[in-house]
């Protein structure tokens, strides 16, 4: 049985690497240990290289001290000096001497080795070996903090109603559990007690630099976890936050970045101007280019330029790469755009004091588009908002569609209205599905966090299979009719519509793209199963263990009745080759709309014959015709 989320965040708590980190530093700030007092004659050569100390008796260092090493400083209250006998790397490509020059320092620890200069105030913190301080303001512990974990962040609702408490190593499974779900109130209260353990647990006095970790050029460094090979190098201020970082993983704050209440995961980077508040950014994510993130969790992969996200759920790969609006925002499952100009974010309709969007898998919102509030886009994943549109208050239901701004007034039609080609991403845009499918598995750099990159999976042909239903049971359900005549449907008709119409046209399209990827996937689960080793005698009349092959089995015994295994491999070498030739169509359109607008198009685009994506789709279409035939011949 899956754990809960409580039972994560509890795990979390005993195997967590950063806890123990925390415990580990908290420790060796306090720790005697290995430390001796200063001789005679140190304190006289530290006195001549400039130092001064309230009290030379609370400046503890490690037997093998070079007192040559420490240089303009003045000890205003407990010290305790490693060793500093070896360079380090303080810039990329530059090493220079380790040691301790021109700072004030109080109650601070300096590992081995560590480099630490020009800094105005060092106090109240734990700095690692080889870990690197310079030309900051004031970097600093004051005296209590939980290094920005155990916030109740306001997800979707800026002003309340699905707070979600946030901790380092949050993922967006679970907190898409907690803000999604609210009528699970004990397990609600269950996390949040869970959570503020877990806060409890990173409760500490002071700032912690770690081992190899590089803090350069900032004013202020104000309670603040630097896991290990972290970078903060001229930041404008960061405070009460934990980065969590490793060599291979390092997480950055640079450019000029304001960082303040915030968790950063592993990988994950804050530069150019960016503006974090009250949130996390889970493993790889970004802000960047003036971006600002307030009260939200940006997933995996997601990059934020730009643009402004507020009190939302982001995902993994969703990308805000101009200025763009997202604003009391549901999105767990994320892989989706914010186009320039997109003001997704009408959450203040003055019937009520905030509302919130669901946005549903893939969801692109073009150029522009204006999206009031409440609306829900969850079941009708990978969804286009064409450029320009204003999206009424609004569910839809009706995957890989494409809402455009209306071309014509038809009667006993809002005029407010869109037009939806349900299914139009299917039919007339299968490459573009196709290279995002690729490009978002080939970028994965998320090592703790799993996502689905399959488009044709069991969740979203289900969704498929009730919109297509609900297009085949409308047909002349309508009496209204567009200037040619032909039927007009709205939700009256068609379920799942929201607040648009559909033609004639575009419904019988939408069923047969829908019918055909319905079909599509469960045949290439038949080729899975038969590659497996399946025996194909009476594989299709018998029920097994396999979840996705019974979903697939069914599904084949539902769209082909009474066909066998020989019949339907031939059916699936058919949709393969219109699959195919589908993909490279698409592109070739393009290619031959830009010929004609571009003088030198050709020359500087990669036509449709040599596209990357065209031909893996090939390479795949002839390596299962060669398979497919191998199994007929078996049979």
């Amino acid at each position: 049985m899956p754990q809960s989320a409580a039972e994560q965040v509890r795990s979390a708590i005993a195997q967590s690497s950063f806890l123990k980190s925390i415990t580990a530093a908290r420790e060796a700030h306090l720790a005697t240990n290995g430390y001796r007092a200063l001789r005679a004659e140190e304190i006289e050569t530290l006195t001549r290289l400039h130092n001064g100390a309230a009290d030379w008796a609370q400046v503890l260092v490690a037997p093998e001290f070079n007192a040559r090493k420490v240089v303009g400083c003045y000890f205003s209250g407990p010290a305790r000096l490693g060793v500093f006998n070896e360079q380090v790397e303080v810039e990329i490509g530059v090493s220079l001497g380790s040691g301790v020059y021109n700072c004030d320092l109080s109650g601070v620890t300096i590992g081995d080795h560590a480099y630490v200069a020009n800094v105005n105030v060092l106090a109240n913190a734990f700095i690692g070996a080889r870990a690197v301080l310079s030309g900051c303001g004031a970097v600093l512990g004051r005296g209590g903090t939980n290094f920005g974990n155990g916030q109740a962040l306001p997800i979707a609702i800026e002003t309340g109603g699905r707070e979600t408490a946030v901790y380092a190593e949050l993922t967006i499974e679970i907190a898409a559990r907690i803000a999604g779900d609210r009528k699970d109130r004990a397990g609600i209260e269950a996390y949040k007690a869970a959570v503020a353990d877990y806060a409890r647990a990173a409760k500490c006095g002071i700032t912690i630099i770690e081992a190899g970790a590089r803090v350069l050029q900032t004013p202020k460094v104000l309670d603040v976890y630097a896991g290990p090979s972290a970078v903060i190098d001229g930041a404008t201020w960061v405070e009460n936050a934990t980065l969590l970082s490793s060599p291979e993983e390092p997480t950055r704050i640079d450019g000029g970045a304001y960082v303040k209440d915030a968790l950063l995961q592993w990988g994950s980077s804050v530069g150019t101007l960016g503006i974090v508040t009250g949130s996390v950014l889970c493993e790889h994510s970004h802000v960047e280019r003036h971006g600002k993130l307030s009260h939200s969790i940006l997933g995996p992969n997601s990059a934020l330029g730009g643009g402004e996200c507020t009190a939302a759920l982001c995902g993994p790969f969703v990308g805000f790469h101009h200025q763009s609006l997202l604003i009391a925002a549901l999105w767990p499952e994320g892989k989706g755009n914010i186009s320039y100009g997109s003001n997704v974010g009408s959450n203040h309709t003055s019937k009520a004091p905030d509302q919130e969007i669901w946005c549903g898998e893939g969801t692109m919102f073009g150029l522009g588009v204006n999206v009031k509030y409440p609306s829900n886009f969850q079941r009708a994943p990978y969804t286009i908002l064409a450029s320009g549109i204003s999206a009424l208050p609004q569910a839809v239901e009706m995957p890989f569609s494409l809402i455009n701004m209306p071309f014509e007034r038809i009667g006993g039609v809002s005029p407010a209205f869109n037009e939806i080609y349900p299914g139009w991403q299917l039919s007339d845009n299968y490459y573009a599905l196709r290279r995002n499918e690729v490009k978002y598995a080939s970028r994965n750099k998320a090592r703790r966090q799993r996502f689905e990159f399959e488009l044709l999976r069991p969740e979203i042909i289900d969704l498929v299979g009730i919109a297509r239903e609900r297009l085949l049971q409308a047909a002349g359900q309508t009496l209204i009719r567009d200037d040619a005549g032909q039927p007009v449907y709205t939700e009256r008709e068609v379920p799942g519509l929201g607040k648009n119409y559909l033609k004639e046209v575009p419904r019988r399209a939408g069923l047969e793209a829908y019918t055909f990827f319905i079909r599509y996937y469960a045949l290439r689960g038949l080729k899975r199963v038969l590659g497996a080793g399946a025996s194909p005698s009476k594989l299709l009349q018998t029920a097994s263990a396999d979840a996705r092959w019974e979903h697939e089995r069914k599904l084949l015994a539902e769209e082909f009745p009474g066909a066998d295994v020989r019949i339907l491999l031939e059916e699936l070498l058919e949709a393969q080759d219109h699959v195919a030739q589908a993909v490279q169509a698409c592109k070739a359109k393009d290619d031959e709309r830009g010929v004609r607008i571009i003088p030198d198009y050709a020359e500087a685009h990669v036509p449709a014959a040599q596209d990357p994506v065209v031909l893996d789709v090939l390479r795949e279409t002839k390596t299962w015709r060669d398979e497919v035939e191998a199994l007929l011949r078996k049979l």
